[in-house]
Parts: structure tokens; sequence; C-alpha cells
């Protein structure tokens, strides 16, 4: 790493991919106390203060070094249960604060869930429990995951690494950041519309959507539940791969669980020929709306897979023009029903009104009132609206009709392709408070990854380069349960794509610039 040199072993320890660190692990060469101690001095050194990264929202160093701990004893015994210990025990890994997780707060970047502490795991959290992964602590959002850019976060913005003057994406900007601030080798997110992907774009690191109910959602806290996946947010593809593995699976806990089995999508990763595939460009999202740098890399990558013997050709997929507009009714009306719950009496903080009698009704309305930010109101009053009397044919059933249409499109094109490659985001990082009043312009970050969500189909975005000295991403998706697909793809395009100084994870500089984000402070 040219900007992160440095004989101090935790400076080295911390820029090694996931991969790596678990293989030196296996081999005796480092020790996973030393490795958590790494990335908690790292955590400690770039991401608190006015002007850090402010990846994390809690930091849980007692938990997560004691769980290093004993993976570490379990190894230095031997015997059986060394040999069984997961391919990742002992690496650290973050969780965003949307995944209720026990002894840490869960709080969804909302003063409503302020200080909230689950009584269980989430289903994902449990697996990464029991393959001996510490959690370094809970990542940064936009409140309830409703935003692009990790703004609208009750507890102030996230700020991108490669430049601390802009934003990391969203929601999951937390997660993403803390991977490109090296806080973190591994985390997990949730994407709702492109919350996973569109980060990873945007600082220059690896985020993927798992085909919808491959990966349990129990313990996720919904937005939309029709559209939300967790996923894995990392350096490589092959790291995204491994945590992808573990993750996955049959969930019995949520009715929407795939009964597959897990497939092996680090083998899938590793593989580095496309010679013979079929690559579908999709024409509604590669030219207009892209910025004239995010168009010009994804053109480069374009000529690097024909090179590369894969043979690329236009898709047309007619109803992605009207993919943000059926989201963004979908999603707010199911926003509107998740988030009924959250109204003082039976769930989340409570706030009492300032005059006048103390009813259920008047409470539930200060509380709302106090608890949510203008976002989250105004989607729950946008879902509410569709979903009302007289309205719910014109506006929800529409955008389902219109949702069916995506679908039809994304089967027509898989029968004539095997992947489909897009821009993940129509432009790289921008500044804070550059989109945050203008919400059409915030949502249009998200249309070239909403389409997936409305499918369920999984995609995955990898960095291509660089415009302007800010990363750009590039969107491999693929058909409902063939998630190896696109890591095949997504890790052919990131190693054909890194070019002479190296994958682009490895270039990012030391978070020092002052920044004064607009909005959460």
């Amino acid at each position: 790493m040219s900007e992160h040199s440095s004989t101090d072993s935790g400076d080295d320890l911390i820029c090694l991919t996931a991969a790596r660190m678990a293989q030196k692990l296996r081999t005796g060469e480092i020790t996973s106390v030393e490795l958590t101690r790494a990335h908690l001095d790292r955590i400690a050194a770039v991401d608190g203060g006015d002007h850090g990264v402010h990846a994390f929202l809690h930091v849980s160093a007692e938990e997560a070094l004691a769980t290093a701990a004993e993976v570490d004893a379990v190894r230095a015994s031997g015997g059986a249960a060394a040999e069984a210990l997961h391919p990742l025990a002992g690496v650290p890994i973050a969780v965003k604060d949307l995944i209720v997780t026990v002894g840490q707060p869960t709080t969804a970047a909302s003063k409503m869930l302020d200080g909230w502490m689950s009584p269980y795991d989430a289903t994902v959290v449990t697996r990464i429990r029991e393959a001996g992964m510490p959690i370094l602590g809970k990542t940064n959002l936009d409140e309830f995951a409703m935003g692009s850019s990790s703004e609208h976060s009750a507890y102030g913005a996230t700020r991108n690494p490669w430049d601390l003057e802009r934003t990391p994406g969203g929601s999951g900007g937390g997660s993403a950041a803390a991977v490109a601030a090296f806080e973190t080798p591994l985390a997990l997110g949730t994407d709702t519309g492109g919350s996973i992907r569109q980060p990873g774009a945007l600082t220059g690191t690896v985020g993927t959507k798992p085909t919808y109910g491959s990966v349990s959602r129990y313990g996720a806290i919904a937005m939309a539940s029709s559209l939300d996946q967790i996923g894995p947010c990392a350096r490589t593809a092959e790291d995204a791969a491994l945590l992808h593995e573990l993750i996955a699976g049959h969930d019995p806990k949520d009715a929407t669980s795939l009964p597959d089995e897990v497939a092996p999508f680090a083998d899938a990763a590793r593989r580095d020929d496309v010679a013979g595939l079929r690559i579908g460009v999709v024409k509604q999202l590669r030219g207009e709306g892209n910025s004239d740098g995010v168009a010009a890399r994804f053109e480069d990558t374009l000529d690097a897979l024909r090179e590369a013997g894969a043979e690329v050709v236009e898709v047309d997929c007619p109803s992605f023009d009207y993919a943000l507009g059926a989201y963004y009714l979908i999603m707010a009306s199911e926003a509107s029903s998740n988030l009924a719950k959250f109204d003082g009496v039976r769930y989340g903080t409570r706030e009492l009104p300032e005059d006048g009698p103390v009813t259920i009704e008047r409470v539930m309305g200060a509380t709302r009132a106090a608890g949510f930010g203008d976002e989250v109101k105004r989607r729950i009053i946008l879902g509410t609206y569709a979903l009302s009397a007289g309205y719910y044919d014109a506006y929800y059933g529409s955008a389902q009709k219109v949702r069916t249409l995506i679908q039809r499109d994304f089967e027509a094109a898989f029968d004539d392709v095997h992947v489909l490659v897009t821009p993940t985001s129509p432009v790289t990082a921008f500044r804070f408070g550059e989109k945050l009043d203008d919400p059409l312009a915030m949502y249009l970050n998200d249309v070239a990854t909403i389409p997936a969500n409305l499918a369920g189909v999984p995609g995955i975005s990898v960095p291509i380069g660089l415009a302007e000295g800010l990363p750009v991403g590039a969107q491999v998706l693929a058909p409902v349960r063939e998630d190896a697909r696109t890591y095949h793809v997504g890790a052919v395009i990131e190693r054909l794509m890194q070019g002479q100084d190296g994958p682009l994870w490895a270039q990012v500089p030391e978070p020092t610039a002052a920044a004064t984000p607009t909005s959460g402070e």
C-alpha cells in the first residue's frame, strides 16, 4: 500500500484482505488478539473527534478482545477443536446498527431507539458469533436506513475516507467507510434499494446484495420487508464471498428464507476467466444521467471485458425507466406500515405532550414528532398516503404492476445473457449538503441499484477506478439464486481494473482533511 506503508505491525495488519488475515491466523503468524487490537487502535485514531470518519456509533472493545482471546486459545490448543474453527475465526467484523445484537445498543441511528438493547441476536449475528469473529461494534447509517448519504443519522453524518468533506453513500455508509478506512476488514450491511452497493461504489470497496431470501432477515429492523436484504461489505470480492458463505442459508425464523444449500461463492470469486461469457449492458442505465467520469470508467470496464474474451451486448429493459417511481411508492408504503409500531406505547422512546390532556393519541403524536427525523417522516407520510382509501390502486397497486414488469425484463434479459453490468452510482461521492434539500436528486443516486431489489436478483458492486480522484464502481447482476455469477464476473472486473497502482482499496488516503458536514451534528 503506497499510502499506508509502515514499519508498525499494527498498521501492516489492518491493511490486509480478510482472506489474508485468515490465512495468517491459521498459520500462527498472528493472533486474533493482535489483529483485533490493531483495528480497535485504528478506530480510536481515525473515527472519533470533530473531524473523524464517524463510521461507528458504538465500539465494543471488551467483547471483541474476549472473543479474540477465546479463538486464540482454541487454536493454540490444537487437535480437533482447532481444526473445526471456521476459516474466518478470529477475523474482526462490524455490524450495521440496523441489525440487532445482544450486549450492544441497536438504535437504527434514530432517537426513537436511543440506547435500546436487544434481548436477542439477529440470525446473521448468531452465525458470526458461532464462527468466532470478534464484533468490533455497530456502524452508522441513515436513520432506519432511509437515505443515500448517511447524512440522515440522528447521531451525525459518516464521512468518506477518500475526502472527509464528502458522503460515503447510504444508507450503509458507516459499514462501507469503516472498511475503506481500515477500521474493519469486513462488515454487515442491509440493502433495500442499493444501501450496500452504492456506498461500496463511493468508497472504493465491495458491496453485495444477495438473492432475496438467501440470507436471513431475522433480527434486521425492517424498513421495506419485500425489499430488504442483509449482505456483506468488504475490500475484495473474495472477502465478500467468504462472509456471504457464512451468513447465507435457510433460517426457519424467517418466513421468506429460501431452503437452498449455500453455494461455494469464494471459489467463484477466484475464477479469472470470462472468455465465452455473454455480458449484457442495460441500455436504460448506460448513458444519460451518469457523470462523464463514471461513464468513462464504465466504458473502460466494458473494453477490458471484451479484451478478456467476453461478448458484450446491449440489452433493452424498458420497464427500468419506471423503477425509481415504483420503488419509492412500494418502499414508503411498507416503511409506513413497519414503523407504525414505534409510537411510544409499544416500542421506542416516549414523549409526553407539552400541554393539554395526556392521551394515547397525543403521546403517539409527540413521540413520533420528536423521535423521527425529517426523511423518515417524509417517507411515512408518502407511504400512508399511497395506502389510503381511494389511492391504493392508483399508486401502490400500480407500482406493484410495474414491479412485475421489471421482473419480466430481468427474466428476458437473462434468457440472452449470463449477467448484466451497469454503473453502480451515476456520480462519485458528493459533498455534504449538496443534495440534502432536494430529495428527488438524492433518490436518483439509486437509479441503477433499485431494479435488483424490486426483482429480488443478486448484485455486487466492485471498484473500477477513479474519476477526479474519487472511486467509481460497476455493478454486476445475475438471475435469482445465481449469486456465484456475480462473484465470478465481479472478481474478474476487480482484477482487470485495478491498474498499475494496485487495488483501489489500497490507495485510500489517510482521513485527515477537515470536514464540516451540514447535517446531523
